[in-house]
């Protein structure tokens, strides 16, 4: 009769406590990208139209980060990676404006939401690049992903890294 007891007693005990972090594992995934996806402004993603790539991490800012982001095709870049002063060594094969920021490349939301956070006086930031297992890129991820911040004077340091 007891080791029934202690049975049935330690199993309540465990789905309650895999209950709690399913519930609170589930918060935490919902709201991690509430400022991409509740950002009012503008919202351009450039991109090339024969680039795959490009359409799926397209997709992902899209249906992860914020619905309302308008997709651009263009053939060149090179006049939207100009106007926003993007250091050549920086670029990738997308840009996203947001607001007054540019996300250059394979960027993953959770720089996207640091930078909407903390709103720092910078350009924007930028991860140079294909790197493989970022969004939109196929393979594995290789070590860690490096964003940079692009400050008002053109110079970049380290952001985030993923």
């Amino acid at each position: 009769m007891k080791k029934k007891t202690i049975i049935w007693t330690v199993s309540i005990l465990s789905i309650i406590v895999i209950g709690i972090f399913a519930i609170n594992a589930g918060k935490g995934k919902a709201s991690s990208f509430d400022n991409v996806k509740n950002f009012q402004g503008e919202m351009k993603l450039y991109k090339s139209g024969s680039c795959g790539c490009c359409d799926i991490y397209s997709n992902y800012f899209k249906n992860k980060g914020n619905s309302r982001t308008e997709i651009i095709d263009l053939e060149i870049l090179d006049s939207i990676k100009g106007k926003y002063e993007i250091p050549s060594e920086l670029e990738s094969c997308h840009t996203t404006i947001i607001g007054d920021y540019f996300v250059e490349g394979h960027v993953p939301l959770e720089a996207v939401e640091k930078l909407l956070k903390e709103k720092p006086d910078i350009k924007g930031i930028a991860m140079p690049g294909m790197p493989s297992g970022s969004p939109g890129m196929p393979g594995a991820k290789k070590g860690d992903f490096i964003i940079y911040a692009v400050n008002n004077d053109g110079t970049y340091n380290e952001f985030i890294r993923i």
